[in-house]
């Protein structure tokens, strides 16, 4: 997985690419995650237009990022879920968990309510 990302109006958009399986995918995660929050930035989107896969290990990841900004008075949101991954969080029930937006456009301005 490669991840870059860019802020759009105070808001950091991560944008992973490729599989989200664990190992290295999950500490390069949690870290960028840290970072932002001591940077107090804790509004954050996941772009996950790119991404062609994701396992269990990739949800936890997920899950463990929603976490980790709530912890810290922050927000993690979904966009542009793929039909693969939206299925995934179907059936583990986690599309209840998640905020989840078409766009990262509309997931930016869910934040401004």
């Amino acid at each position: 997985m490669k991840l870059t990302f860019r802020e759009v109006d105070g808001v950091i958009v991560l944008e992973p690419k490729g599989k989200i399986m664990g190992g290295p995918d999950a500490a390069s995660l949690h870290d960028q995650l840290h970072e932002f929050i001591k940077e107090d930035k804790r509004k954050v989107i996941i772009d996950l237009a790119k991404v062609d896969w994701m396992n269990s290990t990739g949800l936890g990841i997920l899950i463990s990022g929603l976490t980790t900004m709530r912890n810290n008075g922050g927000e993690l949101k979904l966009a542009n879920v793929t039909e693969k991954i939206e299925s995934l969080l179907t059936i583990t029930k986690l599309i209840t968990v998640f905020e989840n937006y078409e766009s990262v456009e509309e997931a930016v301005k869910s934040f401004k309510k």
